[in-house]
């Protein structure tokens, strides 16, 4: 039985499982990254993306377990915030933006960056969802180095500053995580890992 609490209708159910049964065809369905391949392609409507996903340290059980905890979830921007599941889990779903706003203006980084930064301890144990700032996702590496350490960080950011390279920071990072090589991502594909690892975690007995 396919789950989907995004689908609240039988047509957009329909949609979802015909989009899904034709991923698992095209990308294959023999393990849970198998799983977030299938909706990070069908996120973004090119079966390439599947290709591009990299995964460490088993972040779907990481994940999984997470949620089932009730871990907090951090996004950089609101349209992850937005995006994500609420069904399903007890976690809360906060944004960056609402932090570190004072930082931003007096010392000229990011918003998201400040936002993360201001968090500092409270993104340990936490989830962390960065689909679209790069400047955010260094600063979570950052963090990291400092130890700092989240359940999970899904690490998507899209462009042409600083996204392959922060992708790339994020691997070498001994933390749980789900990124993809290149310049390509943004807040489908990280909204996308989050919700299929979230579904995941409903599938579990």
């Amino acid at each position: 039985m396919y789950i989907d609490p995004g689908a609240d209708t039988s047509e957009g159910y329909g949609i979802a499982y015909t989009s899904r049964k034709l991923a698992r065809e095209m990308v294959g369905d023999e393990t849970p990254h198998d799983r977030i391949r299938q909706r990070c392609s069908v996120s973004v409507g090119d079966f390439a993306m599947a290709e591009l996903m990299r995964f460490v340290q088993d972040p779907t059980e990481a994940g999984v377990t997470a949620i089932r905890k009730g871990a907090p979830i951090y996004t950089d921007i609101r349209m992850v915030q937005v995006g994500i599941l609420k069904k399903g889990h007890t976690c809360r779903i906060e944004c960056a933006l609402d932090y570190g706003a004072e930082l931003a203006a007096s010392s000229g980084i990011t918003r998201t960056s400040a936002g993360f930064l201001m968090l500092g301890e409270r993104l340990a144990g936490s989830i962390v969802v960065i689909g679209n700032a790069p400047s955010a996702l260094l600063s979570v590496c950052r963090l990291i180095e400092e130890g700092i350490i989240p359940a999970l960080v899904i690490g998507t950011p899209v462009g042409f500053v600083n996204a392959a390279e922060s992708k790339e920071l994020l691997r070498t990072m001994l933390v749980p995580s789900v990124s993809n090589t290149g310049t390509r991502g943004g807040t489908p594909v990280a909204v996308a890992a989050m919700n299929e690892i979230i579904i995941l975690s409903l599938e579990r007995p």
